[in-house]
């Protein structure tokens, strides 16, 4: 069977999740299933080029995997004929510059959330990209996790009936560094590099929210940090002057009121690191990362509050367990593979991509608008953006 090679330029490829989830989790696993079919039956294959800061960790991480082709000189490798696709998964203050040199140098653009710094910057970009007619797309992997997608399987099926709110739990405790090494980069707490809570998970919450119930209108938010300070990964301590915890509310279309909590300062008492409820008027739901447990009005106990008495209730054991019905793969390879058929098939040909920068950009909209109704303590309506 034909193959058709797709250069890809991987930059930030050394970074935990450029690692894990793309490189890895995602393009090397379709190169080990073979490649990805495309519409007319050739494979798909993804030739890469890994472009980072560090030349030593490029070799080493070259050579782990058998590849061969890396460099620090990311113009160099947008020069390069063979490359058709540039995929961003640096920190964000780098982000603009490189997705830019990209567009200019015609090739479709793939990267990592958030698309930009700030409001402003993420249009220029989605209009960018646009005028050049190349093709574009973000990182909404929290779509493709099978909790989430069972739970769009019940929305589509019409379980809820009418949903009258969201109730999302995410986080759990990254530890100090001191006695403990912290499980994220230290710049995740410092707001000088782009740090903080709400500029990493409001984008999150911005896809979920409009693209599984409806686009949102309002947004209140407060927040904290609530560990004044930490160590580094070089034992140094440090002030985290960037946001570790968020607590949001967000009005959306049709009335549902969605709140959602997002911590590093939070220990976890729940099956899994995220959790969404949803409640309708014919049902609810609780749906995680990968399970999803439902109660329908008719199988609803009748609680009685009795401060005085131990709890009976097994509220629990009341809920179902909805099947998987279907395989699920790791989401992020998921998305790769609908935009790799989006490059080399087209939307002409079906192989449409709703998460373009434009959908990157209303999800930097959202953290924005959070952080400035913490500071002036109100909510804040959404306005269009103009695209």
């Amino acid at each position: 069977m034909s193959r058709i090679p797709i250069g890809i330029v991987l930059n930030g490829v050394t970074g935990r999740m450029g690692y894990r989830q793309h490189l890895v989790r995602s393009l090397l696993a379709i190169r080990e299933e073979g490649g990805l079919p495309s519409r007319d039956g050739s494979l798909i294959w993804p030739e890469l080029v890994l472009v980072g800061r560090n030349a030593d960790k490029l070799e080493q991480l070259a050579q782990r995997h058998g590849l061969t082709e890396w460099t620090t000189d990311l113009d160099a490798a947008l020069a390069r004929p063979d490359v058709q696709i540039y995929f961003d998964a640096q920190v964000t203050q780098q982000r603009e510059k490189a997705i830019r040199a990209a567009i200019d140098a015609g090739k479709h653009v793939y990267t990592e959330k958030p698309l930009a710094e700030d409001t402003d910057a993420a249009v220029a970009l989605c209009r960018a990209a646009r005028a050049a007619g190349i093709k574009h797309g973000v990182v909404q992997d929290k779509l493709f996790l099978p909790g989430l997608r069972k739970l769009k399987r019940l929305i589509d099926g019409g379980f809820f009936g009418r949903i009258l709110s969201v109730r999302g739990e995410f986080g759990y405790w990254v530890f100090e560094g001191d006695w403990q090494a912290a499980q994220r980069p230290s710049w995740n707490y410092r707001a000088a590099d782009g740090g903080g809570i709400v500029v990493d998970m409001f984008p999150h919450w911005q896809y979920v929210l409009e693209q599984l119930f409806a686009p949102i209108r309002s947004v209140q938010a407060t927040i904290a940090t609530h560990i004044p300070t930490r160590v580094d990964e070089v034992g140094q301590e440090y002030e985290a002057t960037a946001d570790d915890a968020a607590y949001g509310t967000f009005e959306l279309e049709g009335g549902i009121v969605a709140q959602i909590n997002s911590s590093w300062a939070v220990r976890v008492r729940r099956d899994e690191l995220v959790e969404f409820q949803v409640d309708g008027t014919h049902g609810s739901a609780v749906a995680g990362l990968r399970e999803c447990h439902v109660q329908h009005r008719g199988t609803t106990p009748k609680p009685v509050w009795n401060p005085d008495l131990p709890v009976t209730e097994p509220f629990r054991a009341q809920w179902q367990s909805v099947p998987d019905n279907e395989p699920f793969d790791n989401g992020f390879k998921a998305q790769w593979e609908l935009f790799l058929r989006h490059v080399v098939d087209g939307p002409e040909n079906g192989a449409a991509f709703p998460w373009d920068f434009a959908a990157g950009a209303r999800g930097v909209q959202l953290a924005e608008l959070g952080l400035q109704s913490a500071r002036e303590g109100r909510r804040l309506d959404i306005p269009a953006l103009d695209l």
